[in-house]
Parts: C-alpha cells; sequence; structure tokens
C-alpha cells in the first residue's frame, strides 16, 4: 500500500471520528457548564445532579444528528471502498 493513500485513509478516518463524535460532545460540555453555573448560584454541590441532564442532551442530540451521521458514515466507507479499488487495479 502506497504511505501516502494510507495517510490519507487514515487522516479521513480520524476527521470523520470527531465530526461525529463533535456534537454529542459538546452538548455535554455546555449543558454540564450550565448545570455547574446553576449549582454554583445556588450553592448546591450534588456531584450526581449533572449527569442526568448530560445524558438527555446527548441522547437528543444522537436522535437529532443520526441521519447527518449515517449519511456522513457511508459516504466516508464508499469512498474507503474506492480507494481500495484504485489500489487493487
Amino acid at each position: 500500500m502506497d504511505e501516502a493513500l494510507f495517510l490519507t485513509m487514515f487522516q479521513k478516518a480520524i476527521f470523520l471520528i470527531m465530526a461525529m463524535g463533535a456534537p454529542i460532545l459538546l452538548s455535554a460540555i455546555v449543558v454540564g457548564l450550565a448545570i455547574s453555573i446553576i449549582q454554583s448560584v445556588t450553592q448546591i454541590q450534588e456531584q450526581t445532579l449533572t449527569f442526568v441532564p448530560k445524558i438527555f442532551a446527548a441522547l437528543l442530540i444522537l436522535i437529532v444528528s443520526a441521519p447527518w451521521m449515517i449519511k456522513m458514515f457511508i459516504s466516508a466507507t464508499k469512498e474507503m471502498f474506492e480507494y481500495i479499488t484504485v489500489f487493487i487495479s
């Protein structure tokens, strides 16, 4: 396998992982920050209070962005198979 082709495929795979994980991670970070601000204002220091809203936010974003993620994953998979066919022939 050509080194440049391998690096290109690896780079695209890493970008795909980051692009698919970013919306879920960012929503969890934003919700966690908002809950932390509310906790500090109200002086409620319960550590387990942040988990449930973050899980719900991550699931909501996952449900909303699932069609986009599936479309992106399928197109990346097709592109990888095209690279393989080019390499074989």
